[in-house]
This record gives C-alpha cells, structure tokens and sequence, in this order.
C-alpha cells in the first residue's frame, strides 16, 4: 500500500495565524558550530524590543503582503530561485536542518551553554530563534540566520565609540544580527527566502547532490560492492563533500573491477575484496580509495619510484585542444 505523503505547510495561513500572536510567542535563542552542534543562549530583557523585529515581523510581513501581489512557493528542487518566489523543501531532504532541530527538540537537556572561552564564536555558522505557541508549547518554528564572521567584534581587538571619545570594547563578542529573512523551518518544511545562504548555512547542493546520487546508481550497476555493515553508499557519499565533488566528472566504467583491483595492488593500497570478488566499502576511507582509483588518482614516478595521490587532473593530450601526437 502506498503511503500517504504528508502536504506541504501553507506558509500564507502560517503569517495570518502568526501575525496574530506574535507578540505573545516565547522566543529562545541557540547558536550552531561549523560541525552543527548546537549551544543554548541568554538574552538580556532589553533586546526583547529587537529579537522579534529583527527574526520574525519583517518575515511575516514579506509574505502577508506578498500574497496580494502574487508571491508563490516553488520547489527548491525543480528550479532556482525567482522574483516574487519563495521556495520550499522537506526538512528530511537535508539532513544537517534535521539534525539541528532534533538536538534542540530532544536533547535540550545535555545542551551545553555557549561560553566564548570554551567554544570560540569564530566557530559559529548561525543562529536560530525557536518560537513556541503560548497555549501548546508542542508548537514550534524556527528562524535561522547565517553568522558572517566579518561581522563579528571580538573583545580583546575591538574598540567603541562612546560621545566622542573611543573606549575598549566590553564584550567579549559583538556581531551585527543580518536584517534579511533567510530560512524558516515550520512542521516539516524549510521556507527558503535567501538561496545562497540557505545552502551556505547547510551546505547543502542540490543540484550537485542530485547528480552524485545518479552517479552512485551508476557505480552500483557498474561495479560488485560489498557493504558488510549495512552501510547505505548514498548516505556515506552525502557525507563526503570530496565524494560529491569528484563524482561530478567521473566517468563510471572507464576502469573496470578488474583492473581497479589489479590497479590497488600495483599502488600497494589496502583495498579488500570479498569472497565472491567484491570490493568492501567499510566506510568513508575505503570509499575515497575505491573512487581515487577508478579516476585514476594514483600515479607511480618513474623517476624515483615514489607513489602519489593527484589532487587534480589535466590532460596533457587535450591541454590545447590537440589530438595526442604519434
């Protein structure tokens, strides 16, 4: 039986319902690290009067007036980002936002608190503000905002500027808050407002992913690949930034099984092959070898016979655009 998928959310009911309440909404504040671990924050009473100005009203506003003068929601998958145009994604497709709100969700409790002389805020890629409904503190939605580092004051170098007269600066970090809307995360969907900086914030490539994945299906047809701990090759190559850089160009079934085994061997490389003549993909080391080797990544000087690995390629044949020479 085929299962129901679950409708997208309607963003213009959300900003009519929210614009409602929005006053009354409770609003905490994490940041997020390069490797998306979240911190937990405080915020001084004053900044009450800017936290929902700078995150929230100016987002409403671009929507509810945007529905009266034709403002539509595209799938972020099937085209790039237009005038008028929000576009929208399943939080499940892009796994660091899953991760990331399944942390503050459920793990609120072992969160650490961020604490500049532990955790460097030069580390810091974003900051999220959690909104929670008064009457049902299950219902919740998330603003999140890329931190530009060159925006970023650090204490101990920085100077203000007090009636005239320039001061040592007192805190130990000052950054300057982004005033665009960039990314809502409401039920199960991302509402993307800024492209660049979702993608930035996620790292996350479509397009480029979409194409490492039909080369994975390629190399799966093409090649006998033995996962012995159930690892899914998707997953693992989404994993590997290099991975998906380098699938972009490989051409899938230049170097045979044969030969990307024989080639292991020649190069002296730990490349393990089952019974049945599989290459085993352990994790993301064995999977670097095994694409290194059928993109012919591995060269031995001939003048001392030393081994290498080639961080990038050009062929010298077709350097100029002339056929090789007999």
């Amino acid at each position: 039986m085929e299962e129901n998928k679950q409708e997208p959310a309607d963003i213009f009911q959300w900003a009519n319902l929210t614009d409602g309440i929005k006053k009354e909404l409770d609003v905490e504040l994490y940041v997020f690290n390069k490797n998306y671990t979240p911190y937990s924050t405080r915020f001084a009473t004053e900044l009450n009067t800017q936290l929902k100005p700078l995150f929230l009203y100016d987002l409403i506003s671009d929507v509810t007036v945007g529905a009266g003068t034709g403002l539509s929601v595209h799938d972020y998958e099937l085209a790039e980002k237009e005038e008028n145009t929000i576009q929208r994604t399943e939080l499940e497709k892009v796994g660091r936002a899953e991760t990331l709100i399944h942390l503050i969700e459920h793990e609120r409790h072992d969160m650490l608190e961020f604490d500049e002389t532990e955790h460097e805020f030069k580390r810091i890629k974003g900051i999220v503000a959690q909104f929670t409904y008064k009457d049902d503190k299950s219902k919740t939605f998330y603003v999140i905002k890329q931190v530009n580092q060159g925006n970023v004051l650090q204490g101990a170098t920085s100077w203000e500027l007090r009636g005239g007269s320039f001061a040592m600066f007192q805190a130990e970090v000052g950054f300057k808050v982004p005033t665009d809307n960039q990314v809502l995360i409401y039920g199960k969907d991302i509402f993307i407002f800024n492209q660049t900086k979702f993608e930035r914030l996620f790292n996350y490539e479509y397009k480029k992913q979409l194409l490492a994945d039909q080369k994975v299906e390629e190399l799966l047809k093409q090649y006998k690949l033995s996962f012995p701990d159930g690892t899914d090759l998707q997953a693992l190559v989404r994993e590997r930034k290099k991975i998906v850089s380098k699938l972009q160009k490989l051409e899938i079934g230049s170097i045979t099984q044969e030969q990307a085994i024989d080639y292991a061997d020649t190069m002296q490389l730990e490349l393990m092959t089952d019974d049945a003549g599989a290459i085993i993909i352990m994790d993301g080391n064995d999977l670097d070898m095994f694409v290194s080797l059928i993109n012919e990544d591995y060269i031995t000087s001939e003048i001392t016979g030393r081994r290498y690995e080639i961080k990038s390629k050009k062929l010298l044949d077709e350097a100029d655009g002339e056929p090789p020479r007999g």
